[in-house]
């Protein structure tokens, strides 16, 4: 099932030439130029009974007042800001964003609970989607599906990917990790191939440190690895197993297709570029877009902020580029078609 990028509710509005000052002259909105939204394809936004559901546990995943709790983590303060969808679509207008897909966070380990513990914060995230229904206020806004992962209801996944609301599901790369671990995974994303539907491949949770580390660490030292572990996965058996799936990778898939050399001094080889598999550009400026654009091309890289805890970068890499990287690629991933 193809989900419409119409988005008939939401007003048209400038990009914001400081933000992605190579993207058009101003006054002309970059949804005329090929009729389809900008989209930024990874945001983080939790609903008010998903908050609700992390402060009544009493082990981490867990809130203590908007202190967020996690295992593999430092303490992290919430900015409750940061959770008000009318703020945040206020601030996606000012970045020229038009759709943007939310998703819960897969490094909280939701999906990887026991199915019971699970079963409360999953509904709460889902619940989400019908807020999104309820008033133009929420115009705008999307939301990647999760499943438990532990025992998955493949039903009930087939059934929450048909609420016009749900652009795909999200996974953590860190059940991806090697071919094994992906073959395992396999039945859960052949449901999201059926519907026709993407996706989107995010770290999970991070180990717990031996020692006191910056707070930085785990989106450095285990998010990039937890990625590049997962698209060498997908490299090895993924296409073979899902033949139609589209997937995309945050952060530049941890920048794996960089090593593509060193795949080849090591036995392997890149082969054709995968026509169904894309690259989220968040955290990522002009070096790093550009050489992983040397090494896929143009086509696979879709816009994503992960906001709130990064901002929106501009690779400078112009025009055509932005085009692509916003409006064509994302449309793509989305609601597939030949790229």
């Amino acid at each position: 099932m193809r989900r419409s990028l119409a988005i008939g509710r939401v007003k048209r509005f400038t990009i914001d030439v400081k933000r992605f000052p190579s993207s058009r002259r101003v006054g002309q909105p970059l949804t005329e130029v090929r009729g389809s939204p900008v989209v930024d394809c990874h945001q983080h936004l939790w609903p008010e009974a998903f908050i609700d559901e992390l402060r009544r546990r009493r082990r981490p995943p867990r809130m203590r007042g908007w202190e967020l709790q996690l295992d593999g983590e430092p303490a992290y303060a919430v900015d409750p800001a940061d959770h008000d969808p009318a703020r945040r679509r206020k601030l996606d207008e000012v970045d020229g964003v038009e759709l943007a897909l939310l998703s819960l966070s897969s490094p909280l380990g939701v999906e990887t609970m026991d199915p019971h513990e699970a079963a409360p914060l999953l509904e709460s995230w889902h619940s989400l989607a019908d807020e999104l229904d309820e008033t133009d206020e929420h115009a705008g806004h999307g939301i990647w599906a999760a499943a438990n992962l532990v025992e998955p209801d493949l039903a009930a996944l087939s059934v929450t990917l048909k609420h016009e609301r749900v652009y795909g599901l999200q996974v953590p790369a860190s059940e991806m990790a090697d071919p094994g671990a992906l073959t395992r995974l396999a039945p859960v994303l052949a449901v999201v191939e059926q519907a026709d539907l993407p996706v989107l491949v995010h770290p999970g949770p991070a180990a717990a440190p031996s020692a006191v580390v910056p707070d930085w660490w785990p989106a450095l030292a285990s998010y990039p690895a937890q990625l590049a572990a997962a698209w060498f996965a997908w490299h090895v058996v993924g296409r073979s197993l899902l033949p139609r799936l589209r997937l995309a990778f945050v952060g530049l898939a941890g920048l794996a297709p960089l090593h593509h050399e060193r795949l080849a001094q090591r036995g392997g080889e890149l082969g054709p570029i995968d026509p169904l598999l894309f690259y989220e550009t968040s955290s990522y400026g002009t070096r790093a877009v550009d050489a992983v654009v040397r090494v896929v091309g143009v086509d696979p890289l879709v816009h994503g902020s992960d906001r709130p805890y990064a901002l929106p970068t501009d690779p400078a890499l112009g025009a055509a580029f932005d085009q692509a990287r916003l409006v064509v690629n994302p449309s793509h991933l989305l609601n597939g078609g030949p790229r």
